[in-house]
């Protein structure tokens, strides 16, 4: 009995947005994005409303299509280069000049160098999206006595709409929107549809150790089949689960 005290219990999200694009990472020069939302895009919506790295993480459950995938092509400008760590950590000291990213500029301010800072991308991205997302809390072992209280903090932020940061759909230029549905709310049915989507990434972190900001990246992917418009999302330490070696 004493155990069941620390079981998580499921968090649900309704969340929709005018556009999405979760990029197929074999697809990445011309981005194409998958016709559902990937767990490691979901966490991170649940990341922007409550996160705390250091004492639990967010695992996806289960993922509930509530209108019909539509694909939309759109040509984007995207900024070619990005500031190294490095060089920030300079300006932060003092120690340079902060450099600014030009997307476009004259050849006066380049040098006499031609050169844009941005590129065309065609992009085939998703419209008019919908979901409703469950999720648990997974604290790190010496925090699992604080379960009901960090859900108890998630629940007061996403009553009321607060969040660290804007949810997006994949990319930050498409903004998520969110409700926190209760556990006894008369849910909609999800689309009636079945999709096969093959493999799919599941997260580019390794969700089973608690890492930090210097952690290297841990791609997993697993077999994604949406059937009766759910996407059930397996034991992230499942077989069914690939991950790096």
């Amino acid at each position: 009995m004493e155990s069941s005290v620390f079981l998580p219990k499921s968090q649900i999200l309704e969340i929709w947005g005018d556009f999405a694009c979760f990029s197929r990472p074999e697809l990445k020069v011309e981005r194409f994005s998958y016709p559902v939302i990937t767990p490691s895009a979901a966490r991170g919506i649940f990341d922007a409303i409550y996160s705390k790295p250091h004492e639990f993480i967010w695992r996806i459950t289960k993922i509930e299509v509530l209108s019909m995938p539509q694909y939309i092509a759109l040509r984007r400008n995207e900024v070619k280069n990005k500031a190294l760590v490095s060089e920030i950590n300079s300006w932060i000291k003092g120690n340079s000049e902060p450099v600014p990213l030009l997307a476009d500029a004259t050849q006066d301010i380049l040098s006499g160098v031609d050169t844009k800072g941005r590129t065309q991308r065609q992009t085939m991205a998703l419209k008019d999206v919908h979901y409703r997302i469950h999720a648990l809390i997974y604290p790190w072992p010496e925090f699992k006595s604080r379960i009901k209280g960090l859900e108890e903090q998630f629940r007061r932020r996403a009553s009321k709409g607060k969040c660290f940061y804007q949810p997006y759909l994949g990319c930050r230029e498409f903004p998520a929107y969110f409700e926190l549905l209760e556990p006894k709310q008369p849910l909609a049915a999800p689309m009636n549809i079945d999709i096969n989507i093959g493999w799919m990434l599941y997260d580019v972190f390794n969700l089973s150790s608690q890492g930090d900001a210097y952690s290297t990246p841990s791609v997993s992917i697993f077999n994604a089949n949406v059937k009766n418009g759910v996407l059930l999302v397996p034991e992230y330490e499942s077989k069914e689960v690939l991950k790096d070696a």
